[in-house]
């Protein structure tokens, strides 16, 4: 027996649940669950259209606030939730179906829904997924159009990737955990992505404990006093009077990347210097208001994130 995907109008377009109830879908029934996903694409791009249109009435007022954007933010994907998943939709989920057989090949040649229609099974995985968003959502606009952007390649940033399949698993490896952290605060997950990329040096560059494993702190998260988790001291480099200097400061340590991503949308979420954060639609914008609420010292980091959620690297590891 299949597991059935519960995503109706009745249920919040922010669940964190169905997201895990898609990947059984995946496992479970391959072709029902790019069914699935297609519909939520479909929800996405409704989303889209819906910000397009609030971001086009005027927007002062004394209602206006960036609580009351983040609000409206939740309400659209709601909406959009409900618009995709009342009878047909508008039609895109279906055209999404058919473009993903035509564009995600296996060995032989053959679409992972022909096989599964034939009855070879083949498990959908996160990457596909991925491959689906944005090969059919950006991947059809000319990349001018898609990726424009005034900064520099991201081969100028130190921390780029030596290679493409660095920046592919270390995509691989925290995708799911930006998803659920993206439904919690309304922040797309390929901006989260690139967040965790820039501080971590693509994976390559994680905190390290005594003992040399990881502490999966992939955001550079500082332990405060009210911090009573597990913490490791590591040397970072902080701008004091605009001049870098090496100090050596305690972060916080987790038992994996999940509770990583989790504890950093609990930050962003629970701490009001990061409510201009919350909501953020735009990957410059996105980088620009962390630095106003002092996320890091160093003058140039909202221009160092704005290229690396801008740039090829990280487009290209999540289309796979």
């Amino acid at each position: 027996m299949s597991v059935k995907v519960q995503n109706t109008p009745n249920r919040a377009a922010f669940d964190v649940q169905s997201a895990q109830d898609l990947r059984a879908q995946f496992q479970k029934d391959p072709q029902q669950g790019v069914k699935a996903a297609a519909q939520q694409f479909e929800t996405l791009f409704l989303q889209m259209v819906l910000k397009s249109m609030r971001d086009a009435t005027p927007q002062d007022g004394l209602l206006n606030s960036d609580q009351s954007r983040f609000y409206n933010g939740l309400l659209d994907q709601q909406m959009a939730q409900n618009l995709a998943t009342q009878g047909n939709g508008v039609g895109f989920a279906k055209l999404i179906e058919q473009q993903l057989g035509r564009q995600m090949g296996v060995a032989e040649g053959q679409s992972a829904v022909a096989a599964n229609a034939a009855g070879n099974s083949l498990p959908l995985t996160a990457s596909d997924a991925r491959h689906l968003q944005y090969q059919t959502v950006l991947g059809s606009q000319p990349t001018s159009v898609a990726y424009a952007s005034s900064f520099a390649p991201i081969s100028t940033i130190g921390n780029a990737p030596d290679n493409a399949a660095t920046s592919q698993a270390f995509v691989n490896r925290v995708w799911p955990h930006a998803v659920e952290a993206s439904r919690s605060t309304g922040i797309p997950p390929q901006f989260l992505v690139g967040h965790s990329a820039l501080e971590s040096g693509w994976g390559r560059n994680e905190i390290l404990k005594a003992d040399g494993s990881s502490s999966y702190n992939l955001f550079g998260i500082k332990a405060g006093k009210s911090w009573t988790g597990a913490t490791v001291d590591a040397t970072t480099t902080e701008y004091i009077n605009g001049q870098p200097q090496k100090v050596v400061e305690r972060f916080r340590a987790y038992g994996s990347y999940e509770e990583a991503f989790r504890d950093y949308a609990d930050l962003l979420r629970n701490n009001s210097r990061y409510s201009g954060v919350i909501g953020s639609q735009d990957g410059t914008e996105f980088a620009k208001r962390l630095q106003q609420a002092g996320y890091a010292t160093d003058p140039m980091y909202a221009d160092k994130l704005s290229r690396i959620i801008n740039g090829p690297t990280l487009r290209q590891a999540l289309i796979g």
